[in-house]
C-alpha cells in the first residue's frame, strides 16, 4: 500500500501537479503565415480529446481566419477525437474560420478514409 502524505491525505505515488492520464500528448500552437496551427502529438484518445476541444472551440470562437490541426505526429485517434474535429469544423463553420486537418500518417489517413471523413474535412499532408 503506498504511503500517506499526512498533510492531504493523499496517496504519496500521485503529485497533484500532474496529470497522469494526458501525459501521453502534447499541444500546442504557433501562427504560421495567416494560419493558426495546432500541433497535436502522441495518443488522441477519450483522454485527452478534452484538451483538444477545449483549444480548438477557443480558436473557433476567437475567428483566427484559418485553423489548421497538424496530426502528423499522432500515433493513435480514437471515435472521441474524431468526434471533437467534427465539433471544431461545425464551430469553424459558424465563425467563418477555415479548418484543415494536417495529415501524412497512412494509418491516420485510412481511419478518415473508413469513416467516409475526407469528404467532410479539407486534409492536406504538408503546410505548403
Amino acid at each position: 500500500m503506498p504511503s500517506m502524505r499526512p498533510e492531504a491525505g493523499v496517496p504519496a505515488l500521485l503529485n497533484p501537479t500532474e496529470n497522469p492520464v494526458n501525459d501521453e500528448v502534447t499541444i500546442s500552437q504557433e501562427q504560421v503565415g495567416n494560419a493558426v496551427v495546432v500541433r497535436v502529438s502522441g495518443e488522441l484518445d477519450v483522454a485527452s480529446a478534452p484538451e483538444l476541444r477545449i483549444k480548438l472551440h477557443e480558436l473557433c470562437s476567437e475567428k483566427v481566419g484559418v485553423l489548421v490541426v497538424d496530426l502528423r505526429d499522432v500515433t493513435f485517434l480514437d471515435s472521441s477525437a474524431l468526434g471533437v474535429l467534427v465539433g471544431a469544423l461545425r464551430r469553424c463553420r459558424e465563425s467563418d474560420t477555415q479548418f484543415k486537418l494536417l495529415i501524412d500518417s497512412p494509418r491516420i489517413q485510412k481511419i478518415f478514409d473508413i469513416t467516409g471523413l475526407t469528404s467532410v474535412f479539407e486534409i492536406t499532408e504538408s503546410l505548403g
